[in-house]
């Protein structure tokens, strides 16, 4: 602060010089705004003193207004004036102004707003309509955040999107959220928002207590599972309750055998490998993976499949009809030799008419090259046909019918104990079992038998 001398001074040297530049030089002191301020003050006419003047009079609040705060903070520390002059005008203390200025950088205009005598901390009478708005402010506030629980909910409990439109929810994951909610917000606010009704909320508590709708359906999938020997996924268990006139959904029932552990055990193992070299003049791959056929008796398939258990090994050789994949005979042994094979292949050819001559394809393996077995098919009339070295994709379909052999059959089960004669039987009843109940997709959720005989045909 400057005193009144330092103040006469420089105005003298202002009216002197008129330039307040020189006087600033001359002097060092004040500020040019300062010096600006000084001379309108001087020239400017006395002004009326406050209404307000004088704190003990009725007509002066204890308590500015927070226009009048404001208005002061603006005059003294944005316009630059006095204030020492702006306190003797609107009758209020530097100390005054200055409090407001510290309350007004720490928290804002808010702090600047008066709460009067009233210990509740209420505006004065006359502010209702600033507490209204805060009131409603404060309501604003309070819905938005309960839409952002909203959707976070939705997205870390139903595993929606966040931007999801909560219109679409059914009103089971409706009531989810609200569960989700109703420690934090009322009820009847949390249904409101969600337009739930607040029946439909307990319904679907009473759903979730209820017992398991679906617990006639868990059971005879079990009963389908276990009388198929564990051999069934759910596709083959749909259409089994599909015959039974159950239409329920393929996902209910992948669930339900999920939630039960009912499941095909996988397995695999190094195969039998019959392959011994050339010993006699290789044949053309006549079939070349076209495992069509229209009419039974057209196209054969066989090959040799070994079983590895504590007892012993057990070999398998079909033969397979590519019209409905229907085993037409086969034979088990536990040795893979020319006596397998060829009793097996006498057997297929008995059943044949004296017009059906149909083709047969095999893999390389020596049983297939030797005299025995070539001296049947020429006998019978039946045409050769092989797959190419090493490419076991070329039998591709006698290949799947011994894998899901062992699948449904062999790799699921624990075999200690049990001997070679025991497990030939094991097998025999299975394959019986492939032909006259086994159903495939492929068929019309038929077994082989029984589409031949929708079909009129003789089995």
């Amino acid at each position: 602060m400057f005193s009144a001398t330092q103040k006469k001074q420089a105005l003298e040297l202002y009216d002197q010089f008129k330039s307040v530049t020189k006087v600033i030089l001359l002097l060092g002191y004040p500020s040019r705004q300062a010096l600006y301020r000084w001379i309108a003050q001087r020239d400017e006419p006395p002004k009326q003193k406050s209404a307000y003047r004088g704190k003990n009079t009725p007509e002066h609040p204890r308590h500015p207004s927070i226009e009048i705060k404001l208005a002061t903070l603006h005059r003294c520390f944005e316009l630059g004036e006095d204030v020492q002059y702006v306190s003797d005008e609107i009758g209020y203390s530097r100390t005054s102004i200055y409090a407001w200025r510290r309350r007004y950088i720490q928290k804002g205009a808010v702090a600047l707003m008066n709460t009067g005598d009233d210990p509740r901390g209420k505006l004065p009478k006359g502010e209702v309509s600033s507490s209204l708005e805060m009131e409603k402010m404060k309501a604003q506030i309070q819905d938005m955040q309960l839409e952002i629980d909203i959707l976070k909910e939705t997205f870390e409990v139903l595993k929606k999107d966040p931007g999801v439109d909560l219109t679409t929810l059914r009103n089971q994951e409706k009531a989810v959220i609200v569960d989700a909610l109703k420690d934090k917000y009322s009820l009847p606010i949390l249904l409101q928002k969600l337009s739930l009704a607040k029946s439909s909320y307990y319904y679907q508590h009473r759903l979730v207590l209820s017992s398991d709708k679906y617990e006639a359906l868990r059971g005879r999938i079990k009963a389908l599972f276990a009388d198929n020997l564990e051999r069934y996924g759910y596709r083959r268990i749909h259409a089994l309750l599909i015959r039974e006139g159950l239409r329920v959904s393929e996902k209910i029932i992948r669930r339900i055998m999920k939630e039960c552990a009912l499941s095909v055990i996988f397995k695999r193992k190094k195969k039998y490998n019959s392959y011994r070299g050339e010993i006699t003049p290789s044949v053309p791959n006549v079939i070349d993976r076209d495992f069509h056929a229209n009419v039974p008796n057209e196209k054969w398939l066989t090959d040799i499949t070994e079983f590895s258990i504590p007892a012993g090994k057990i070999y398998l050789s079909p033969v397979v009809d590519c019209f409905d994949g229907l085993i037409h005979c086969w034979k088990i042994g536990s040795t893979p030799d020319a006596e397998l094979v060829n009793s097996m292949l006498d057997n297929a050819i008995n059943i044949l008419k004296e017009d059906e001559h149909p083709l047969l394809h095999t893999d390389r393996g020596c049983h297939y090259r030797w005299p025995g077995w070539i001296l049947r098919m020429e006998a019978a009339g039946l045409q050769r046909s092989m797959s190419r070295k090493g490419c076991s994709p070329d039998n591709s379909a006698c290949e799947g019918l011994f894998g899901r052999l062992k699948n449904e059959m062999f790799y699921n089960r624990d075999w200690k104990g049990v001997s070679t004669h025991q497990f030939i039987q094991i097998l025999n009843d299975y394959l019986i079992w492939y032909n006259e109940k086994r159903i495939k997709v492929s068929l019309g959720n038929m077994s082989p038998l029984e589409y031949r005989r929708s079909l009129g045909i003789a089995a």
